[in-house]
């Protein structure tokens, strides 16, 4: 085996998890409630920064993403893309549960709790509204956090760019029809600008600097330089998770506070289908 290939080796088997990965969850709840503190105590603060946003982007938002997902695009093999074909289960898997299962169950789960389970705690139009919202939120499968998941479960960085690229794809020509269908009307509005301006903050930008610094430490120190390199950049991918978390319960610490029953009852469903759908596609890869 090569020197290359052996350094290749050792960086896919991974050491033991980190101190602050082993803990994750902690640190998430931690920085939840520190969020809705921190929202509470600088209302002010918290309220200036949620304007700074473009197409109902925020800035600081996405520069916190950008922290989280760089490391994984330096992993990113681009001569190795070609080889993606080769290994359809885990596209496979993705384009179908993204597409065929997690919308349909999210309004099926939606319609089970607000206009049965929940119905009396919550009045009709509200439950609607808060059906709609699972719909829209069901409809677009998530972009910037897969790499993170990604980078931190030690995953293949080409493939999750691949898996990434084909959802961001399809999304721009799915994502009306489907919400269209589900929600039951023929005209909707799809907010062209926040999903391009999404792609571009949180796949391309972020790919092209990763590709550029790959490419540079590659010429200059080699396998052995860009190893040394991700090892250094890895913390920044939970320290900008966590600070993300922080800023976005800041941002809605004070709607938490004042509706504590209807968050609850808003988490339950999406965190039945958030478990369901990790056991159907993890299930579904196993036996395949």
């Amino acid at each position: 085996m090569s020197a290359q290939c052996d350094i290749t080796a050792r960086r896919l088997a991974g050491s033991p998890l980190g101190f602050f990965e082993r803990y994750l969850t902690v640190w998430v709840a931690l920085c939840i409630a520190g969020g809705i503190a921190l929202g509470q105590w600088f209302p002010g603060l918290f309220g200036m920064l949620s304007r700074l946003e473009i197409a109902h982007v925020n800035l600081l938002v996405a520069v916190l993403i950008w922290v989280m997902i760089y490391p994984m695009m330096v992993n990113v093999d681009f001569a190795s893309l070609r080889h993606i074909g080769d290994r359809p289960k885990g596209i496979v898997i993705t384009l179908v549960v993204n597409w065929l299962i997690k919308p349909f169950s999210m309004v099926a789960l939606g319609i089970l709790f607000f206009e049965f389970v929940f119905r009396d705690l919550i009045d009709p139009q509200s439950a609607k509204e808060y059906i709609a919202g699972l719909i829209l939120l069901g409809a677009a499968p998530c972009t910037a956090m897969v790499f993170v998941w990604s980078q931190l479960t030690r995953g293949d960085a080409t493939y999750t760019l691949v898996q990434v690229a084909l959802n961001d794809i399809i999304m721009i020509f799915a994502f009306a029809p489907i919400v269209a269908l589900l929600l039951g009307v023929a005209d909707v509005i799809v907010p062209w600008q926040t999903l391009i301006l999404s792609v571009l903050l949180y796949v391309v930008i972020p790919l092209a600097a990763g590709y550029l610094t790959r490419r540079t430490i590659l010429q200059r120190g080699g396998e052995a330089r860009l190893a040394a390199f991700t090892a250094r950049c890895k913390p920044w991918t939970v320290l900008g998770l966590l600070a993300t978390v922080v800023l976005l319960f800041g941002f809605q610490g004070e709607t938490i506070l004042q509706q504590p029953l209807i968050i609850l009852l808003i988490a339950i469903p999406l965190i039945l289908q958030s478990v369901g759908i990790f056991l159907i596609a993890y299930g579904w890869g196993k036996i395949w």
